[in-house]
C-alpha cells in the first residue's frame, strides 16, 4: 500500500535537522542570526496559533514548519503592522478576527491539528468555539466537546443560509426543487426558515488569482462577490459584529489580502523547492512575481514542462531520497497533467481539465451528494426532489440525497445540488482535512477519492506521485 506523509506540528529544530541528514550543503536552508526573530521563532514552535491581540509585526516573508517541510507566506508589500489591524483585530463581540480561523501556520485556512491544539491549550473557551458557528449548533451545552465535534473532527464550521434563498438585494425567490431534512444529527435542521451545513475555512492567501471581477469565485457556494463583501459577512456573523466594518477598514483587508501570497517552500524529502533555475511554479516568491502559467493551481497548458528543470536526475548533487523523491513529483506530474478518465459529464479530460489557473466555478464532484459521497452519519442529511418543470440534476436525476447543496443553495437551481467551488492547491499539507466538508483527512484519501470517484484506475506507485506532486505546491 502507498504511504501517505505523516501529519504533525514539529519543531523547526527537528525538521532542519532532518533536512540536513538529506540534502547536500549548498541545498540545506540557511538562516540569518537575528535575535528577534530567534525569539520570535522559539514562540512560534511552543505556541503556532495566532492571537487576535498578539500584535506583532507580520514579517515580509515567513516560512513556517508544516508536516511535510515549510511554507512560506510572503507579504509583497512588506512587513505588516498588526496591531489594530482590522484582519487581526476583533471587530465583533466574541473575541474573533479574520485571523481566528485563517492562521498563518495553516497557510491562512485552519488545520485540525490545530483545532485540536487550541482546544487542549484553551479548554475549549478560545472564541475559536464561539457558539455561533463553532459548534454543532448554539443551543447545546458549549462547555462540552461532544458540542463541538464537527470542527474538533472534521474542522467545519455551521454555516446556516436562508432558505428559500434569497437576491443580492435580499429578497426571497422561489427555487426550482424542493429540499427535506431526512437527517439532522445536530438538530440545527428545525427551523424551515434556515439550512445549516457545514464546511471548512478557505485559504485566505493568494486572492489575487482568485478575487476576480466578474465575481462568483469566492467561498463554497460562490456567494460573495468581492473580498470587502465577504470580510462584511465575516464580520457581523462569525465575528458577531454590531456593525459592518467601515470602508477604511474593508479596504486595509482586501489590500492585505490581496498582496500575501503562500506556497509550499521546502520539502523535508524534496529539498528546496523554489529553488534558482527550478520549476517556475514553486514558491510563493514565483506566485507574487506573476510568472506566468503559476497560480492558486499550477496546471497551465506548460504544466509538465515546467517541471523539467527536475527531469535530469542524475544531477550530481541530489542526494539518494531527494532523487528518488522527485522522481515520484515527475510522475504525479504528467498523471495530473495527461492522464485521460471519463468526467461526470461522460467527456474525456485530465486532473488539469477541472484544475488550472483561471478556472475558478463551482462543480459536483460527488463529495456531498450520495451515492459517491463519503458516508457521515455526524452530518446532515437532505432529500432533493426537482420540480416536474426544472433541469434535474446533471447524474442524479430528479430525486436524490446529498449532505450538502452547495451552490444550489445561493442560485435555487436543482441542476447545481452538490456542485461546490473548487478550491486552490497551495500549501496543501499545512491545513488538512480537504474537501469543503472535511471529509478527506489527507492527500493519499483525497486522492482515493478521485481515483474511485472515476475509475482512473490508478496503481498504489501512481496515487504516491500525485500525493506527493500535491504536497509540493
Amino acid at each position: 500500500m502507498y504511504a501517505s506523509r505523516t501529519f504533525a506540528i514539529v519543531s523547526s529544530g527537528a525538521m532542519l535537522v532532518l533536512g540536513a541528514a538529506l540534502l547536500p550543503a549548498q541545498q540545506q536552508p540557511h538562516a540569518v542570526i537575528d535575535p528577534v526573530r530567534i525569539m520570535e521563532a522559539r514562540y512560534e514552535v511552543g505556541r503556532p496559533w495566532w492571537d487576535p491581540a498578539r500584535g506583532t509585526p507580520l514579517a515580509a516573508s515567513k516560512d513556517f514548519d508544516d508536516p511535510s517541510g515549510q511554507l512560506r507566506l510572503l507579504n509583497k508589500s512588506g512587513e505588516v503592522q498588526t496591531k489594530g489591524h482590522p484582519f487581526f483585530t476583533p471587530l465583533g463581540s466574541n473575541g474573533r478576527s479574520c485571523v481566528t480561523c485563517h492562521q498563518p501556520t495553516s497557510a491562512m485556512s485552519l488545520s485540525l491539528d490545530l483545532i485540536r491544539l487550541r482546544w487542549a491549550e484553551t479548554n475549549g473557551k478560545d472564541p475559536l468555539f464561539a457558539a455561533v458557528d463553532g459548534s454543532n449548533c448554539p443551543d447545546l451545552p458549549q462547555d462540552k466537546e461532544e458540542s463541538h465535534s464537527l470542527l474538533l473532527e472534521r474542522g467545519v464550521f455551521r454555516i446556516a443560509l436562508p432558505w428559500p434563498p434569497v437576491t443580492a438585494s435580499g429578497q426571497l425567490f422561489k427555487p426550482d426543487f424542493r429540499i427535506e431534512v431526512v437527517r439532522d444529527p445536530t438538530g440545527c435542521n428545525k427551523n424551515p426558515a434556515s439550512i445549516s451545513v457545514y464546511r471548512r475555512p478557505r485559504v485566505a492567501a493568494n486572492l489575487q488569482y482568485i478575487a476576480l471581477p466578474t465575481g462568483g469565485t469566492l467561498m463554497a457556494d460562490g456567494r460573495e462577490r468581492t473580498l470587502q463583501s465577504q470580510a462584511t459577512s465575516a464580520a457581523l456573523t462569525h465575528e458577531q459584529a454590531s456593525a459592518a466594518p467601515t470602508r477604511a477598514q474593508l479596504k486595509q483587508i482586501e489590500d492585505f489580502e490581496r498582496q500575501l501570497f503562500m506556497a509550499q517552500q521546502w520539502d523535508v524529502l524534496g529539498g528546496l523547492l523554489a529553488e534558482p533555475g527550478g520549476p517556475p511554479l514553486l514558491g510563493a516568491d514565483n506566485l507574487a512575481r506573476g510568472v506566468v502559467g503559476v497560480g492558486a493551481v499550477p496546471a497551465a497548458d506548460n504544466l509538465a514542462a515546467s517541471f523539467d528543470p527536475w527531469r535530469n536526475l542524475s544531477t550530481a548533487n541530489l542526494a539518494i531520497r531527494q532523487r528518488a523523491f522527485r522522481e515520484s513529483v515527475l510522475r504525479g506530474v504528467d498523471l495530473f497533467a495527461s492522464r485521460e478518465f471519463h468526467l461526470a459529464d461522460g467527456k474525456q479530460g485530465t486532473c488539469a481539465t477541472c484544475h488550472g489557473p483561471g478556472i475558478n466555478h463551482s462543480i459536483d464532484i460527488g463529495t456531498t451528494n450520495l451515492p459517491t459521497a463519503k458516508e457521515s452519519p455526524e452530518l446532515p442529511l437532505f432529500r432533493i426532489t426537482c420540480d416536474a418543470s426544472a433541469p434535474p440534476h446533471p447524474q442524479l436525476g430528479r430525486t436524490f440525497l446529498t449532505q450538502d447543496p452547495g451552490r444550489a443553495l445561493i442560485t435555487g437551481r436543482c441542476a447545481d445540488v452538490g456542485s461546490i467551488l473548487m478550491q486552490q492547491f497551495r500549501g496543501l499539507t499545512a491545513h488538512a482535512p480537504y474537501f469543503a466538508n472535511g471529509s478527506a483527512g489527507d492527500l493519499a484519501e483525497l486522492v482515493d477519492f478521485f481515483d474511485r470517484r472515476f475509475k482512473i484506475g490508478l496503481t498504489d506507485k501512481e496515487k504516491q506521485g500525485l500525493v506527493n506532486f500535491l504536497s509540493i505546491l
